[in-house]
């Protein structure tokens, strides 16, 4: 029987959908032409342009450190909640699983608004801080789901032998359970940062005055065209560290089943 061609059309069809326009956008960032519609010669200076833009690294600043306090609290959080729900089956864990999953499945463009509604009610000052809760209210659920999937395939036999040995909770913790969690953990670290870097919508809802991040100052280089080449630059680097952590997080993720 000959196969069909078609499975194999239709799917460089949609790689090419969705990549082409990313390479185009790579290529652009070395196009000396500052709309990018003919190619006149490659240049790096789109790249040296960035590198003295101020305004561009103050946001990154503000980027990173939203990440990183971000990611540090869910992977807390996250880790905690995930325990809960692997070892109690209560109604009161579904209404947590419930809650947990929710954020994965909110559009964006709602979370934000509702967040913002709260945060001003609340009477809280937009700004670095409302960003970080924000950030780190959906980065929880992902990191919660990460670390379940790595619990459900853990062996806690491991634990009670370490404590039939004489070990304490804090080394047993500390010396047994940590070390073999950290796959699922960095993983769950990993794609958290990832997703709080990338995020636009959320932030851009509550956000305030001198709490720029770098999402939101590209959106803002966007409306005056002579910004253009520098924003391909820009992306280009972005898009390098973003598949650099997404990749950290599967090769760790897979390390954490194996």
């Amino acid at each position: 029987m000959k196969r069909s061609v078609i499975p194999l059309l239709t799917t460089l069809f949609v790689l090419v959908f969705f990549y082409l326009p990313i390479v185009v956008l790579v290529v652009n960032s070395f196009n000396a032409s500052r709309f990018g519609g003919t190619w006149e010669g490659s240049t790096l200076e789109w790249y040296r342009m960035l590198f003295r833009e101020t305004s561009v690294w103050r946001a990154l600043r503000n980027t990173l450190i939203i990440a990183v306090g971000a990611t540090f609290a869910s992977v807390v959080l996250g880790t905690t909640a995930a325990f809960a729900l692997h070892r109690y089956h209560t109604r009161l864990q579904r209404l947590h699983y419930t809650l947990i999953y929710t954020p994965l499945v909110v559009p964006e463009i709602l979370m934000g608004m509702s967040l913002l509604l709260f945060f001003v009610a609340a009477g809280f000052e937009l700004g670095l801080f409302t960003i970080f809760l924000a950030h780190t209210t959906f980065c929880i659920s992902y990191v919660a789901m990460v670390v379940l999937a790595r619990l459900q395939d853990f062996d806690f036999s491991i634990i009670e032998a370490a404590q039939d040995l004489g070990a304490g909770w804090w080394t047993t913790a500390w010396r047994v359970l940590l070390p073999l969690l950290a796959p699922g953990l960095a993983a769950g670290g990993l794609l958290a940062f990832t997703l709080s870097i990338d995020d636009f919508v959320i932030t851009f809802f509550v956000s305030g005055p001198g709490s720029t991040t770098l999402p939101v100052r590209i959106y803002s280089m966007i409306k005056h065209s002579k910004n253009m080449p520098m924003i391909n630059a820009l992306s280009a680097i972005l898009l390098v560290v973003t598949f650099a952590a997404v990749w950290g997080s599967q090769r760790l993720t897979k390390e954490s089943h194996a």
